[in-house]
């Protein structure tokens, strides 16, 4: 066989201008997307069992046609190509749908946070510019009263019955396969909305190219097979569910849906429908592995933890279970999950207090990622000692493809070449990352975002406040919670409930401060608030900054 060398050094012309006559688009080459994960499965398992909700039952036949519906049904209320399609909506099989339909018809799904409230939420309808809205009725309170004239919106019934909105819409649709419209595997096929430092949820958009890898690196990293059932403990608005929405689906696995984290439903599933895979906040885990139906399993259960740091106790519980605890990192701007702590030779003879702490670090990057890195200011790398301290940035095929209509924000994360993350890591010899602090002012307690610049401007409008200061502070069950500091108008009162009533009332519950100290503020000689004077004061006895 000739090598490439060989046929370049015969060749008059170079090796590149050779290929480049190839028909790599019609043979050689598909766009990628997961909608063809998909199109495999129902194909591969008409019959088989794709998704559980209590009662219900659809076949991947059936999952299938009810996607082939809601694609069809769409472009029939007039969706155009790259049209936003918003879902309000918990862990429901119509939210599995959406992850398929939308695309399929060749929409961008906006999957919104089911615990905001309603003015964020009218903020991302907003700004996303959607036309189409999906919303589950039990958090239909959440968008009733907002302007959606321009707005098709859809009711979603949990008990799915035929005479249901969202029913009676998908029913409009063909069962068959709607034309593709995708042309590139780089176009828009979700917007995600995130916190941010500036206080405004940040829009980070998703290609096709990116969710059809990380699903890939997904079914990787938790051994995803056709044999799998995952129980949906994870929101599906968490990053499109680590993009397990369409791993589950490209492995031939079960679907078990779950509206709402419950403890004994969860533990009562994993008795009755050979549960093998679940995902979640360390606190879902932890109540889980606390309730009083927990024991010890038949058969490993692979759980994935992120959004914050598992704790080393949390860790030892739950392979003491029997439970495969799978520690990964990530950010909604990777996409979700982009680094795992990979088990090591030698680990399965450790002790589990020495083993506990190896597998709270964030690990390395997913295989179908770059190396990430830790960096000082200058970007250059940081000394692999486990001691000093930089950035961690990333870049690859799991970073997004930037924020939307935010141009600067976008140039801002993406200076020197890769996506900075805000969080501070240390680099160990074995290329193992663990995260210290974070640089950003992002709280994540029980594994939500909460910016507390957002908390702060809403406790500025307080007639009281003259000035105020949130920070993170330790809390044994959400990992961290906001702490707001606060100092009054001079000859006004308020109370610590009236502020913490005053923020539940205009933004999510879980955003509103645990606490409130009323004090002055330190500053610097020009002025500036010193908030890390106020952060290390809570966690004052603790060799690192997040929980």
């Amino acid at each position: 066989m000739q090598t490439i060398k060989a046929i370049t050094e015969n060749s008059p012309q170079s090796f590149d201008e050779d290929v480049s006559e190839f028909p790599r688009r019609l043979i050689s080459r598909t766009e990628l997307t997961p909608v063809s994960f998909l199109r495999r499965t129902a194909a591969l398992y008409p019959d088989r069992v794709a998704v559980i909700h209590g009662e219900i039952r659809f076949t991947w036949a059936e999952h299938e046609e009810r996607v082939n519906r809601l694609a069809s049904a769409l472009r029939g209320a007039g969706l155009q190509k790259h049209d936003r399609v918003a879902i309000l909506c918990r862990n429901l099989p119509p939210m599995l749908e959406a992850h398929m339909g939308v695309p399929a018809a060749g929409g961008v799904l906006v999957a919104i946070n089911t615990r905001l409230s309603t003015e964020e939420v009218r903020y991302i309808l907003e700004h996303s510019g959607a036309r189409f809205l999906l919303v589950d009725r039990a958090l239909f309170d959440v968008v009733e009263g907002l302007d959606l004239e321009q707005v098709v919106m859809v009711e979603i019934d949990e008990d799915m019955s035929p005479d249901s909105g969202y029913e009676r819409f998908i029913a409009t649709g063909s069962p068959g396969e709607v034309e593709s419209w995708l042309e590139g595997e780089e176009e828009p096929i979700s917007i995600n909305y995130t916190s941010g430092t500036t206080g405004r949820p940040k829009g980070v958009v998703y290609t096709y190219r990116s969710v059809y890898l990380n699903a890939l690196g997904e079914i990787i990293e938790a051994k995803l097979k056709s044999d799998s059932v995952y129980l949906w403990t994870l929101p599906m608005f968490h990053c499109n569910g680590w993009c397990f929405t369409w791993a589950v689906t490209a492995a031939g696995g079960t679907h078990l849906c779950l509206p709402a984290v419950d403890p004994e439903k969860i533990w009562g599933l994993i008795d009755t429908e050979g549960v093998s895979h679940m995902n979640g906040a360390p606190v879902v885990s932890m109540w889980v592995v606390n309730h009083e139906s927990a024991h010890r399993l038949e058969r490993e259960i692979t759980v994935l933890l992120g959004g914050a740091p598992p704790s080393p106790t949390l860790l030892g519980q739950m392979r003491e279970l029997g439970f495969r605890p799978l520690h990964i990192y990530g950010l909604t701007e990777t996409i979700g999950p982009t680094t795992v702590c990979e088990w090591q030779d030698g680990w399965s003879e450790m002790e589990t207090d020495l083993l506990a702490p190896l597998l709270a670090r964030q690990g390395q990057a997913y295989v179908i990622s770059d190396e990430i890195r830790v960096v000082d200011p200058e970007m250059g790398d940081v000394p692999r000692d486990g001691i000093a301290m930089g950035e961690v940035v990333m870049r690859g095929n799991n970073v997004m493809l930037g924020y939307f209509r935010n141009p600067e924000a976008t140039e801002e994360a993406f200076r020197g070449g890769w996506f900075h993350s805000g969080d501070i890591a240390v680099w160990h010899p074995d290329g193992y990352i663990e995260l210290r602090d974070r640089a950003k002012d992002i709280i994540i307690s029980g594994g939500e975002n909460i910016s507390t610049i957002e908390v702060e401007q809403i406790i500025l409008r307080h007639p009281a406040v003259l000035e105020c200061a949130v920070v993170s502070t330790p809390h044994p069950t959400w990992g961290e919670r906001p702490k707001a500091f606060v100092t009054l108008r001079p000859g006004v009162n308020a109370t610590e409930s009236e502020l913490i009533e005053f923020v539940r009332e205009r933004l999510a519950h879980f955003k509103a401060p645990e606490a409130v100290e009323f004090c002055e503020l330190p500053k610097t000689s020009t002025g500036k608030v010193q908030k890390y004077v106020l952060r290390e004061r809570e966690w004052q006895g603790s060799d690192r900054r997040i929980n």
